[in-house]
């Protein structure tokens, strides 16, 4: 008998869904929108969710009672309520067989061979989980700047990267070149007028992807820009501390499981090298992972583990390979 799987990521702004066979064999895949329901309710999540898992399901021609085992990994999936909020949702789906995870245990999964470290997720917000090798699982972070988070998502460094020039703009900070760089962005010729239309228009959020003109400008030696991305990355550590000291009983060394868009595609080494440091000055022994992967596989790979099923480098190999050409058809 081969065995097919399904792996589910779902996020703050997309949903993913992946079918394999137990020999890395991509099948089908499917995607919709955001289904964190602490975004967008649960509803509307769980329409995304089905949507996804449609969608792959037809491009691969199964039904239901073909699939061995569905992993979900979803943001939002935090707390008790939120586990037992999802799974009456996910219950009505035709699965005998189903596990649902955070989707920050898909990246560590996705991350770290033997399923145990710290990891750390930037992508549009921020989270922070460990798994040690009893199996015990916590989190540190995840529920915004109000319950204890640093401002290190994508969303929080646009708006800090806006902040940053309009303070330098005005002489509260040094001189910086995201006082050029943001208004040329956003379409205007100075920070007086982008200043002053903002205003005007009652502007209270910012588009996220300044981020990337702000990792832009630290790579070219912006001090302000550098700082801040320092002061990120400091953030970083903190919480992957926090997650250490909570769990023990972790591998030596220690796999720091970094991903999310902030850290996955940005790899800035102001932010790496802060992370780093913020760690090692507590004495741990690291290793600083970041997985080149879609997170989807993560839970592709857990779905594999509940069965019992081994991971070969060849199948590892199969499925990136299948998703690579996803990737040219697209």
């Amino acid at each position: 008998m081969t065995h097919i799987l399904m792996g589910i990521d779902g996020g703050g702004s997309k949903t993913h869904a992946v079918i394999a066979d137990q020999s890395g064999n991509l099948l089908g895949k499917g995607f919709s929108g955001c289904s964190n329901y602490q975004v967008n309710g649960i509803e509307q999540a769980f329409a995304n969710i089905q949507e996804a898992v449609t969608t792959a399901m037809q491009e691969a021609r199964l039904s239901s009672t073909d699939l061995s085992f569905v992993q979900y990994g979803l943001a939002g999936a935090d707390r008790e309520i939120d586990i037992r909020t999802l799974k009456s949702k996910l219950a009505t789906l035709p699965f005998n067989k189903w596990d649902l995870v955070c989707d920050t245990m898909e990246g560590l999964r996705l991350g770290s061979h033997s399923n145990t470290g710290v990891v750390l997720v930037a992508g549009s917000g921020t989270n922070a989980a460990g798994r040690n090798e009893e199996g015990n699982v916590v989190q540190t972070g995840g529920f915004g700047y109000l319950y204890g988070d640093g401002q290190i998502g994508g969303n929080a460094l646009a708006a800090e990267a806006f902040r940053s020039a309009v303070r330098s703009w005005e002489l509260r900070d040094i001189p910086s070149s995201l006082t050029d760089r943001i208004p040329r962005y956003l379409g205007f010729h100075t920070m007086e007028e982008m200043w002053n239309q903002f205003l005007d228009d009652g502007v209270t959020r910012v588009d996220g992807r300044l981020a990337i003109v702000l990792h832009q400008a630290a790579m070219d030696g912006d001090l302000l820009s550098i700082r801040i991305l320092q002061n990120a990355g400091i953030e970083l550590g903190i919480a992957a501390n926090s997650v250490i000291k909570r769990l023990g009983n972790l591998p030596v060394p220690i796999p720091i499981v970094l991903t999310g868009s902030v850290l996955q595609k940005g790899k800035n080494p102001v932010v790496l090298d802060a992370l780093r440091k913020t760690i090692e000055n507590e004495g741990h022994e690291i290793e600083l992972i970041i997985p080149h992967k879609d997170p989807v596989f993560g839970a592709v790979l857990l779905a594999f583990d509940h069965l019992h099923l081994p991971v070969s480098i060849e199948i590892l190999n199969r499925l990136e390979e299948g998703w690579i050409r996803h990737e040219k058809w697209a």
